[in-house]
């Protein structure tokens, strides 16, 4: 059992929900990652998403996307951000996760990537942009090292495909919540809550919401109906302008939650 599964165990023991916030690796430089994870530990984040810069971010809006251009020009790679991740493992506690496209681990070599990712103390990857008709490329080397490969449903998933790819793995099912890609929304789909509501009956595992969450009442609106949120756009914001008092506000209703247990 690998972080992931013991850190919802330990949520649903005490009633309590996931912030899992995304940071972007590399902006701002990559010498202060390890301090930012530190800081989202300490902030209550029940686990990290670290985004990979890449040229070609498909599932990326526009706040990350910029992100993602200022990390490569500060020349962030693939292979420094696993360095760094290792670096501060011993200072978080927390799993982490590596969200990344196939081409940076194709270039990486993927026995090479999979070997360097679980010595660094990664814990999950999420590829977008890798359907479950080609995990056979890498989920055989991940599931072999312990690292969970967290997958995506989206809106437009049926029902079945929804069960098929949840009954994969053991860590959570990422569920898109918006039909587009990444950004802080102001208001999702009428159709939002009885879809999560759907994907969390035929789930055996966790069910987070991500994409467009920005706000404590969207937060506590989803997590009517699933485990956790994913926040992307908005944490990416907040670093941007070092705002860290608005960026623990924002975290708190969990980890109260979470303290009251």
């Amino acid at each position: 059992m690998n972080r992931i599964e013991k850190t919802f165990q330990l949520l649903n023991k005490n009633g309590s929900k996931a912030f899992v916030p995304y940071i972007m690796a590399g902006d701002g430089g990559l010498d202060c990652l390890p301090e930012r994870l530190v800081l989202l530990e300490q902030f209550g984040a029940a686990a990290i998403e670290v985004g990979v810069p890449f040229s070609d971010p498909v599932a990326d809006g526009p706040t990350i996307q910029q992100a993602g251009i200022r990390a490569l020009k500060n020349g962030t790679t693939l292979k420094d951000i696993v360095a760094k991740i290792a670096e501060a493992r011993s200072s978080v506690n927390i799993p982490i996760i590596l969200m990344t496209y196939l081409n940076p681990i194709y270039a990486y070599g993927i026995s090479s990537f999979v070997e360097d990712i679980q010595n660094a103390g990664v814990d999950g990857c999420i590829i977008p942009d890798m359907p479950l008709e080609e995990e056979a490329l890498i989920a055989p080397e991940l599931e072999a090292a312990e690292i969970e490969l967290i997958r995506l449903v989206t809106l437009t998933t049926p029902i079945e495909r929804i069960k098929q790819i949840a009954a994969k793995g053991n860590g959570f099912l990422y569920t898109v919540t918006v039909k587009g890609i990444t950004g802080v929304r102001n208001e999702f789909d009428g159709d939002l809550y009885a879809y999560l509501k759907a994907v969390k009956e035929v789930s055996p595992i966790p069910v987070l919401a991500g994409f467009g969450i920005s706000s404590q009442e969207q937060m506590q609106d989803l997590t009517k109906y699933c485990d956790g949120v994913v926040v992307g756009s908005k944490i990416v914001e907040l670093f941007s302008k070092n705002n860290l008092q608005e960026m623990e506000d924002l975290m708190s209703i969990f980890k109260q939650k979470s303290n009251m247990a």
